[in-house]
């Protein structure tokens, strides 16, 4: 029998803000070390937030998570959910990713611009939220990394 997985989704601020360059070397970085603690999972950054959704062995997150709380490049980390899962969703990604640029036009009305409501004090709306983020992944991302 193969060892229970958890998947934790986080939202994090950074400090500093990300360009393409330090956003390719954290993922770089995430990827070498997610393959080796058997990890997978995605990664959202957008107007200096993150979402992110890792999954793996618990004890493999649970010491993910304690490094990104001490990581000084981004603070007011929270965990808006976890979970123990039956499969991965993310298999193919030691970290997948998918850039979300800012639209020159208007968004459409229902359309998701900010992380906002991932950091509602409702946690039925930020469940919700990851869930629907974790949908549009997947549907969105042809190429596994």
């Amino acid at each position: 029998m193969s060892e229970p997985l958890t998947a934790v989704s986080y939202v994090s601020r950074a400090v500093e803000p990300f360009d393409d360059e330090r956003l390719a070397a954290l993922l770089a970085q995430s990827r070498r070390a997610n393959h080796e603690h058997d990890l997978s999972g995605m990664l959202l950054y957008r107007r200096g937030r993150f979402f992110q959704v890792l999954e793996g062995p618990a004890d493999a997150v649970d010491a993910l998570m304690a490094k990104i709380r001490r990581d000084p490049r981004h603070d007011e980390v929270r965990v808006l959910l976890r979970e123990q899962i039956d499969e991965r969703r993310f298999e193919e990604w030691t970290m997948g990713y998918e850039p979300i640029g800012v639209p020159a036009t208007p968004a459409p009305e229902g359309f998701r611009d900010t992380f906002d409501d991932l950091e509602s004090d409702d946690d039925d709306a930020s469940i919700r939220a990851v869930r629907e983020l974790t949908v549009w992944f997947r549907a969105r991302t042809a190429t596994p990394a």
